[in-house]
């Protein structure tokens, strides 16, 4: 296994190894694993073209990390649990022998259907078991898998597909998510019809048995083509920085980019991410909420649990059905130890009432923690007091689907936490505060530019197809140092606090100010339930600030409310953060990942509706009108 830290001692003492000695700290980390052949180099790397590889002519396959080393010793553990959306329905586990069996047995389908080393296949599955074993499966025999969240409208889902010229898809008839059965495969078909020619066969999982078309030439049923397959399969050799994955986030040009991970770096550094930020320990049960769809369902779902060995979770349903206690059940249901989830949920949580979290026994969960945004400190005391009950200390991680791992975070036991900060980078990250002009932003109690000034094995190596935009996205606005696009607050004692993406923060009067900071503030007073800041042009301030809340019923129009919003503000920030406009809205345009919209809360709030851009892939489409109406645009 990789090193794992125990001590405050410790880290200081690792982490200025990582600095010092780079290389020799991450080839350390990179001995633990199973390598077919042993690298030639450590690390050669130019962030100007960019050009990064790492354990280059090291030759491995990730699978045989995840699964073949641990037969012996584990074979008969879970490695997953999966916890489907009916309650009433049994729990399903799989041992490393049987994940093994299956991951081989499709592997064999995959070949015998025509994949090969270096092809694409596109995933739009929902969360189960299927599918963490059909991307193993690519994983093994050298194709590259594109998850796409099986939510996303069949317009991005073709756009995707074209995008990495994909040769197949593998999908479910119907995704079961609450009181729905969602249909996955009619999708599929739509998605296929815009010019999708690159693909051969389709691949369905037969989840809920709903009635599906059928294209006798194209498709073909998951339990036919895994009938009599070999419960072996020989992996395919890879070499380190060969292409292991693509993943698709947005893009502030609306066009989504494909971030490109490769099997070497990425295996080293989730692994050890997993290992320390969680601080697993053999026999716990670990569980990740988000969906494979995303990059943390990648990294600590799939391949970093499994890299460590671990028993880890994986959850087809929605946190409030049938009621809102179902996150809880579920810890209490299977002792869980590890708990990861989203800001988002935790707030959603938190607004149906104490009484769903309050008499689930919780006693087992020693770590608990947050992804995708900043936490706010109404959410994170909340959770600390009602989940964690100040027992399982809160880990606020800070990281992105380019970085294929957590980058900023507490260590559970070992470094302390404070509210709203991801506090402390891992080992062997550099990261660097810069001005606008690139300069370095020394000391604490200071704001700046986030920047990574040394490259980590789980970098991003390229978007697909486009290498020049991962240049100029990422590593263009500041010579050798890879532009994270977050405003970051160094601390008094040396705390980072991510203050929101770059076009998040506010400049008021020559102030800066993070939008999250912003709506932390609002978010203290008892009768809202979120909100969201944008910027809009101010004619002596050069930016106002307008606020959009989701509050109680009744409180719109109510001048009251919005001078006790302001007081709010002023007393937890100053009165240079009064919001100058709020207005209450039904909800807000998020993406399905969880995140607010901003861009196009910006163009409303300026007063202009007349280019919103696609909001087809929103979680809610139907509220953009809903904001629009309210604000009169």
């Amino acid at each position: 296994m990789t090193l794992q830290i125990k001590t405050l001692e410790q880290y200081k003492e690792v982490y200025q190894e990582s600095v010092e000695k780079p290389e020799f700290f991450w080839a350390k980390q990179a001995e633990t694993f199973h390598w077919q052949q042993k690298w030639d180099n450590i690390l050669e790397w130019d962030f100007k073209t960019p050009a990064v590889k790492w354990f280059e002519g090291g030759k491995l396959n990730i699978t045989e990390n995840c699964l073949d080393r641990h037969l012996a010793t584990r074979g008969d553990q879970p490695a997953i649990i999966w916890e489907p959306n009916d309650p009433n329905a049994p729990a399903k586990t799989y041992t490393y022998k049987e994940l093994h069996a299956e991951v081989c047995k499709f592997s064999n389908a995959l070949r015998a259907n025509g994949i090969e080393k270096g092809d694409r296949v596109c995933f739009y599955m929902p969360m189960v078991p299927e599918l963490a074993i059909a991307v193993l499966a690519c994983a093994r025999i050298g194709a590259i898998h594109s998850v796409v969240f099986a939510g996303f409208s069949a317009t991005a889902l073709a756009d995707r597909i074209k995008d990495a010229t994909c040769k197949m898809v593998i999908c479910s008839d119907y995704n079961a998510r609450g009181a729905k059965n969602i249909p996955v495969k009619a999708v599929v078909d739509e998605a296929l019809k815009q010019g999708c020619s690159s693909i051969e066969k389709v691949i369905v999982h037969k989840n809920t048995g709903g009635e599906v078309q059928w294209d006798d030439a194209k498709d073909i049923w998951w339990h036919d083509t895994m009938k009599d397959r070999a419960t072996t399969c020989k992996p395919e050799t890879m070499d380190s920085e060969d292409m292991l994955f693509i993943l698709y986030t947005s893009g502030s040009t609306g066009k989504p980019k494909g971030v490109v991970h490769t099997c070497g770096g990425y295996m080293v550094y989730t692994a050890y991410t997993f290992n320390n930020v969680f601080q697993y320990q053999e026999g716990d049960v670990y569980w990740c909420t988000a969906d494979v769809g995303w990059i943390t369902g990648h990294s600590y779902i799939i391949y970093g649990p499994l890299l460590t060995g671990a028993t880890t979770m994986m959850f087809e349903g929605v946190p409030t059905y049938p009621d809102a206690s179902r996150f809880w059940k579920i810890c209490e249901k299977h002792q869980v130890n590890q708990f990861y989830t989203a800001p988002t949920a935790i707030r959603a949580l938190m607004a149906k009432g104490d009484e769903y979290v309050n008499g689930h026994d919780l006693s087992n969960l020693k770590v608990i923690g947050s992804v995708g945004e900043p936490i706010n400190v109404e959410a994170w005391n909340w959770y600390n007091e009602k989940v964690g009950k100040g027992n399982a200390p809160i880990i606020d991680t800070w990281w992105q689907t380019e970085t294929g791992g957590i980058m900023i975070t507490p260590l559970p036991g070992i470094t302390d936490t404070k509210p709203c900060y991801a506090s402390y980078p891992m080992p062997g990250i550099q990261p660097i505060l810069v001005n606008a002009d690139g300069e370095e932003v020394k000391g604490n109690d200071v704001e700046g530019l986030l920047c990574i000034k040394f490259p980590w094995p789980s970098m991003i190596r390229t978007t697909y197809g486009d290498h020049e935009r991962c240049r100029q996205v990422y590593f263009s606005a500041f010579e050798n140092m890879y532009f994270t696009g977050d405003g970051c607050r160094r601390d008094a004692d040396g705390r980072l606090r991510i203050i929101g993406r770059v076009d998040d923060v506010i400049n008021v009067s020559g102030h800066r100010m993070g939008t999250a900071e912003v709506e932390n503030a609002i978010n203290e007073h008892p009768a809202v339930i979120e909100s969201a800041v944008v910027g809009y042009p101010h004619d002596i301030k050069g930016q106002g600030i307008f606020a959009y809340v989701i509050a109680q019923e009744g409180t719109a129009g109510d001048a009251d409310f919005e001078k006790e919003l302001r007081a709010v503000v002023t007393k937890v920030i100053g009165p240079i953060a009064k919001p100058d406009k709020i207005l209450v809205v039904p909800g807000l345009p998020k993406t399905r990942s969880g995140k607010i919209m901003r861009r196009i809360l910006r163009k409303i709030a300026s007063g202009d509706a007349s280019n919103l851009g696609d909001t087809s892939t929103l979680l809610n489409p139907e509220i953009v009108d809903a904001v629009r109406k309210a604000a009169g645009v």
